[in-house]
């Protein structure tokens, strides 16, 4: 692999002009959504060989979502392209003040394993859209996946324009060793780090979208039938191995048996009486996943669930209780099928609690009180979220999408997703039939107070 030349061949195809036209970035679009159309089922397969996800969950969460962005910047990639004029100040009479969107260059994407197809290929459709070239380098951990991306890049775009780099480590440390014109990264925190800390060297603009352990707030007025139903889909989707899953629950002390009893029951309502046997019912990724999860249970808080099978990497979806902040599952994002239940007594107690913990990439609060609702989302520092549900929020082009704090830098889907793989520059268009003569030197006392009348 000549990273070196591939780099080199993607800038100089940039240079050329050839990724700017609206047009050709609109006709790359339409040959990516046809491809991603086309092998479907091939796709489906991929997903369910490594992550063991049903093929109507994998187009429900993967394709269906990645097709939706696609065909959403065919509609509006030439109204994100357009030049937008702004209003120009009097002093700077007579001009005109427009703003317009251009592509970074040679981006790099590089993605998780856990929506190994859409977090690759999403991110990919923006970038063209803003008009990139384009280097992906998918996750090692999910290579059925991977290779399918590979095959589909190779089969729609020249590797002067879009290149798909597959491998593990080492690959990803050279990749971080060149100049990129930006980044965006989709991964765990510690890494998150590192990627930042190399596009520091050279000045690299980076989008993040990183994780944490995302609250669900559930109040006593709450409808907790629903809100376990609920709850219950978000957390164990793809086997809890999503980014914003609800990470913990932290209840009124008053629902906590309630609750608790809702969600054993939609738990076996959802996945069945032994749901490591139900073939819809994902599978940890690998086996130091499987590992390090079984060592966050406290098997003696477990009150649902708690079964698990080494052979097919799975752990039934389990709920603990009466779990506090010093233990083990509540130390890290736990990313996987392990739903640990705290209480809390008051709405300030959330405040102080949440208020010293690092900003989550997502909040869902379970509440019929539009106070509590309002309070929550206001004092609150998080990513995104959902009142009375848990996860959709990200399932749409029309709201950005990216983390705060410890859980992120910048946002994408539709036009933030647009936004993130341009440089929006700010372009005066002075006229020359006249010249005021207000700025120059020497500063004469008339001009002083019109400048004063323009600024103030």
């Amino acid at each position: 692999m000549n990273l070196d030349g591939i780099i080199t061949s993607q800038r100089e195809y940039f240079s050329t002009g050839e990724t700017l036209p609206v047009s050709f970035r609109i006709k790359m679009l339409r040959r990516l959504y046809d491809a991603v159309k086309r092998r479907e089922d091939d796709i489906c397969r991929a997903l369910k060989s490594d992550l063991g996800k049903s093929a109507p969950e994998a187009f429900m969460c993967e394709v269906g979502l990645t097709m939706t962005e696609i065909s959403y910047m065919i509609r509006h990639v030439k109204r994100f392209a357009r030049e937008k004029r702004v209003r120009t100040p009097l002093a700077q009479f007579a001009a005109r003040s427009y703003t317009k969107a251009s592509p970074y260059g040679s981006v790099l994407i590089m993605s998780p394993w856990n929506y190994p197809f859409l977090l690759t290929v999403e991110p990919l459709a923006d970038a063209i859209a803003a008009g990139n070239t384009v280097v992906v380098k998918p996750s090692a951990y999910s290579p059925a996946t991977s290779e399918i991306v590979r095959e589909i890049i190779e089969e729609c775009f020249d590797a002067k324009y879009v290149v798909c780099i597959t491998g593990g480590r080492k690959e990803n440390a050279e990749l971080l060793a060149k100049k990129f014109d930006m980044i965006f990264f989709t991964g765990s925190t510690n890494v998150g780090k590192e990627v930042l800390r190399h596009a520091a060297e050279n000045l690299t603009p980076t989008v993040l979208e990183l994780g944490g352990k995302s609250p669900c707030i559930v109040d006593e007025t709450a409808k907790i039938p629903l809100a376990a139903r609920r709850i219950v889909f978000g957390k164990f989707l793809n086997c809890g191995q999503t980014c914003v899953a609800p990470d913990y629950i932290l209840c009124h002390e008053s629902v906590k048996d309630e609750l608790t009893a809702n969600l054993k029951r939609e738990i076996t309502r959802q996945f069945g009486e032994t749901p490591i046997n139900n073939p819809d019912f994902g599978k940890i990724i690998n086996e130091k996943h499987f590992d390090r999860l079984l060592f966050l249970i406290k098997w003696e808080k477990v009150v649902c669930g708690g079964v698990y099978c080494r052979e097919m990497l799975k752990i039934a979806p389990t709920v603990m209780t009466d779990v506090a902040w010093e233990d083990d599952v509540m130390s890290e994002e736990i990313f996987g099928p392990i739903l640990p239940i705290l209480t809390y007594k008051s709405a300030e107690e959330i405040l102080s609690i949440l208020h010293n913990k690092p900003n989550p990439l997502a909040m869902y609060v379970f509440s019929e009180s539009p106070k509590m609702q309002k309070l929550l989302t206001t004092r609150l520092s998080f990513g995104g979220g959902c009142i009375n549900d848990c996860v959709i929020h990200l399932a749409t082009s029309e709201m950005p999408f990216g983390g705060v704090g410890e859980s992120g830098m910048g946002s994408y889907h539709g036009k933030a997703g647009f936004d993130a793989f341009s440089h929006t520059k700010s372009i005066v268009d002075k006229k020359t039939f006249m010249d005021l003569g207000m700025r120059y030197q020497p500063y004469r006392g008339f001009y002083q107070k019109l400048i004063r009348f323009f600024l103030k």
